[in-house]
């Protein structure tokens, strides 16, 4: 009755849906572990956020430290003076709507106890009319001042797949890396940056802060595994059908039409007498 199943268009419909099953199922097995990871970072970056505040040279403490994963987002603290003279901005960067352009305003921060400079991320400011000037800046609070924020690691074209690149404008730069401001500037600056949270004392202006990043969303990946799972179930399904179906047609084929006959064509009528 199954014969069938041994023609060349039935084995290598079989062979497709036995690649398909296991295909489905590692597929949505990626989708889990996307999940999984997903989960994960959000509550990383949630633990770190609510963790209280340490000193940002207590978590990087020299020059050319990598800061891992683990401690990015976590809540710190730097107090001293800002070093307004080798302030930069970074170009292309968005602004909290998500969709204007314009720069980041990184500030190099002086620590008062003398351990070097750290790196921090003030706010985002618009380009202006004219990308090849330097933008139109809040000034940095002077005096000692106590900047809190969040620990970031140095931007890298590996890592944020923004392509560095020379014959830029003065003072603007693609990436905020401390190793690059370092051989420009000659500072000590500390591994990592600090993105600006609040500022105490308060200025009476900022640029607009970099708001806190949503670990909330857990993404679209578990529905997208259940549904890959739900494909290789139905891949054996679907089979039998066709199969149950082919079988049934061989088992009772439909009769055969008979060919249309022409009707008969009437005697030509005797001429009358």
């Amino acid at each position: 009755m199954y014969r069938f199943l041994l023609t060349g268009r039935w084995v290598l419909t079989v062979l497709i849906a036995l690649l398909l099953i296991p295909a489905c199922i590692r597929l949505g097995f990626w989708q889990l572990h996307r999940h999984e990871a997903r989960v994960a970072r959000n509550n990383l970056i949630g633990a770190s956020l609510k963790a209280a505040p340490v000193p940002f040279d207590s978590l990087s403490p020299r020059p050319g430290f990598h800061v891992p994963g683990d401690l990015t987002w976590r809540t710190v603290t730097a107090t001293g003076e800002y070093d307004t003279a080798h302030e930069f901005v970074v170009r292309q960067r968005t602004a909290a709507d998500g969709g204007t352009i314009g720069y980041f305003v990184i500030t190099p921060l002086k620590l008062a106890d003398g351990h070097g400079e750290v790196l921090v991320n003030r706010g985002w400011v618009d380009s202006g009319s004219d990308a090849t000037q330097y933008p139109p800046v809040p000034a940095a609070p002077r005096g000692t001042i106590t900047a809190t924020g969040r620990m970031r690691a140095d931007e890298t074209s590996a890592s944020s797949g923004i392509r560095d690149r020379g014959g830029l404008p003065d003072r603007q730069f693609m990436l905020i890396n401390t190793a690059e401001q370092a051989k420009a500037t000659g500072a000590t600056l500390l591994g990592g940056y600090l993105e600006l949270a609040s500022t105490d004392p308060a200025p009476a202006d900022q640029p607009q802060l970099i708001p806190a990043p949503d670990h909330s969303d857990i993404g679209p990946h578990m529905a997208y595994a259940i549904q890959w799972w739900l494909f290789a179930a139905m891949v054996p399904v679907g089979l039998w059908i066709m199969i149950r179906r082919e079988a049934r047609e061989r088992a009772n084929p439909a009769p055969d039409t008979p060919a249309p006959t022409a009707p008969p064509i009437p005697a030509p009528a005797a001429p009358a007498a």
